[in-house]
């Protein structure tokens, strides 16, 4: 046990340098990952319009989504909000309505 609280410890301080290094503009090998926000709600009249676009009825467009027909229903009369999960995929049907429709 204490070789790998020592492994550690080292892994840390080794971070921390290559943290330090990079804030100072030296080029270090680090992996950075940018984590894109969480999509903003939509309105009740956006997820229509989606719909609309792909010419969808409301139990069509929840197939597509792999949602309940009313929980689209719901979003539509704005009684309630789509949930992270569906709210993604409407944000990317918004920019390209057709991709629902690939497989």
């Amino acid at each position: 046990m204490p070789t790998r609280k020592i492994r550690l410890f080292e892994q840390l301080k080794e971070s921390l340098q290559d943290a330090a290094a990079f804030e100072r503009g030296k080029p270090v090998d680090l992996r950075i990952v940018e984590i894109p926000r969480p999509p903003q709600q939509m309105t009740p009249q956006k997820i229509r319009k989606i719909r609309k676009s792909l010419k969808a009825s409301q139990p069509l467009f929840a197939l597509l989504l792999n949602v309940s027909p009313k929980a689209v229903q719901s979003w539509e009369q704005g009684s309630r909000r789509p949930r992270a999960a569906a709210l993604k995929l409407l944000t990317i049907a918004q920019k390209n309505p057709q991709v629902l429709l690939k497989q």
